[in-house]
Parts: C-alpha cells; sequence; structure tokens
C-alpha cells in the first residue's frame, strides 16, 4: 500500500476544484474570518466570475473550474467527509483536514496572474 495515497477520501473532480478554490479562499484576506466555535477558517465572500474567469488573490481561476464554490450539494459532500461544515447560503467552514487535504490541483486550475 503506498503511504500517501492520491485522493483518499475518493472526492469527485468537481468536489476536489472546490476544496482546492475553498484551501486558497480560506487563507486570503477579506474572504474568511475564524470561526466562533473552531476557530477554522469560515468563508464567506466568495468570487464573481467576469467573463470566462475571475481572480482569487494572486490567481487566475476559469469559470468552468468553480461551479462547485456555490453548489449545496457540493458543499453536503465536503462536510460529510469531514473537510468542511456547509452553513448553506450564508457559507462553509473549512476543517483542519479540509486545509490539509492535497487535491494535486493547484497547479491546474490555480494561474498566474497577468493582468
Amino acid at each position: 500500500m503506498a503511504p500517501n495515497k492520491k485522493n483518499p477520501l475518493k472526492l469527485n473532480p468537481l468536489q476536489l476544484k472546490t476544496l482546492t478554490l475553498l484551501q486558497v479562499l480560506a487563507k486570503l484576506s477579506g474572504t474568511s474570518q475564524p470561526d466562533a466555535a473552531t476557530g477554522q477558517p469560515f468563508i464567506t465572500t466568495f468570487p464573481d466570475p467576469h467573463g470566462n474567469h475571475f481572480h482569487l488573490g494572486p490567481y487566475v481561476v476559469m469559470s468552468q473550474d468553480a461551479t462547485g464554490l456555490r453548489n449545496e450539494a457540493v458543499w453536503v459532500a465536503l462536510t460529510r467527509k469531514g473537510l468542511a461544515e456547509s452553513r448553506w447560503p450564508v457559507g462553509i467552514v473549512l476543517t483542519q483536514a479540509g486545509q490539509d487535504y492535497d487535491t494535486g490541483l493547484q497547479s491546474s486550475i490555480l494561474h498566474g496572474s497577468d493582468h
């Protein structure tokens, strides 16, 4: 058995993309605040796309990679797997497990900004 199995919780592609973006949002100033009960990042501000992309801190993200950010079913799935705590529709708390989960997608969906 491999010591660092990729995607051990068997997240689907939409869940992986969404978790990747939530991990960035959890670290950005102005998009989250510490949850009163747990101290974990409570994300309440989500980016609005312009055209086919949006800006996420220093990154550009294609809108097609972010369809799960405002999808209640994705939030519920991440909650069920212990990676988040959905507070639909207000926001989502990213648990420590969610912050630490290696989605393997950072380099493929987070693009360096050129403008």
